[in-house]
């Protein structure tokens, strides 16, 4: 069986990763896919003809996707234009109606319609296995966002305790990480890596070679990339900005299916392992390509 598929990319290394694991899951569902990749031209270029004549050399597609709002004007009208079964990942910004399927977290609570495929959590693409080193961790940091506030006092008890353990630690900022976050770090004996300076292929190498992960609550697209490793995975708590909070609700579920855990103290014990991968790229694949008659 082949596959003909236009990824639409629009430069954002978040959503790149998610079309890029559910084409993974495809190649592992079909004997060969054809992937064309296209660079979106934005909501408004998309509607001009050049954009629609650029498209024309290519072979007819299968499967339209791509994640990101960028992304959906451009696969909603190349759908539109050569054929094919278009996919949005995430919850699109236009109507969901307007896409033959949408691959949504469960936890973005999308409307219970027919061509909606729920994952959990975003996807991910597979690590390699059976390079996990013991006494090892990675500490991932986030920063404010609309769901949780950045309380330094808390976050900073919290590191310490795990500094304190005898785990070889890396500590990796992001974006969002308020300036002098990493002071207590810089203190202790950890690794610390700047989000500046790694390389595409630094997160998934580190995830695939730790015995521990342990990420800050307000990042859980970060949770789900780790769970898709061998590691422990822990959360690091940070004090929600409203009662009614879709994302800690999301991580109190894998908290309740111990998938995830929320207790320092688990970090100084060693780890048994032996979870699987959540492998939702594959699940979703296979899920969409039955949806289209394909399996």
């Amino acid at each position: 069986m082949r596959l003909t598929v236009w990824r639409f990319l629009d430069g954002n290394r978040a959503h790149e990763k998610q079309s890029a694991a559910l084409l993974a899951g495809l190649r592992e569902c079909v004997d060969e896919v054809t992937c064309c990749e296209i660079r979106e031209p934005g909501s408004i270029a998309a509607l001009r003809p050049a954009f629609a004549e650029s498209l024309r050399a290519l072979p007819r597609p299968d499967l339209l996707f791509g994640a990101g709002r960028r992304s959906h004007w451009p696969v909603a009208l190349a759908k539109r234009w050569f054929g094919g079964t278009s996919v949005a990942i995430n919850r699109p910004t236009l109507p969901i109606r307007w896409f033959d399927y949408a691959i949504v977290p469960e936890h973005d609570r999308p409307a219970a319609l027919e061509n909606v495929i729920l994952s959990q959590g975003a996807l991910t693409e597979p690590l390699p296995r059976g390079q996990m080193q013991r006494g090892t961790g990675l500490l991932l940091m986030g920063g404010p966002s609309k769901h949780f506030r950045w309380d330094a006092r808390v976050v900073e008890r919290q590191l310490a305790e795990l500094l304190a353990m005898p785990v070889d630690w890396v500590v990796s900022d992001s974006r969002r990480t308020p300036a002098g976050a990493l002071e207590l770090v810089s203190a202790s004996r950890a690794q610390v890596q700047s989000w500046r300076d790694c390389p595409p292929d630094w997160l998934p190498q580190q995830l695939a070679r730790v015995e521990q992960v342990w990420v800050t609550g307000d990042s859980i697209s970060m949770v789900f990339e780790a769970l898709q490793s061998e590691a422990r995975v822990g959360v690091l708590q940070l004090p929600s900005r409203r009662r009614v909070n879709k994302v800690r609700g999301a991580m109190q579920r894998l908290v309740d299916q111990e998938l995830v855990t929320d207790r320092i103290a688990d970090a100084a014990h060693p780890w048994p392992g032996g979870r699987e991968p959540l492998n939702q790229y594959y699940h979703c694949a296979r899920a969409l390509l039955r949806r289209c008659g394909i399996l």
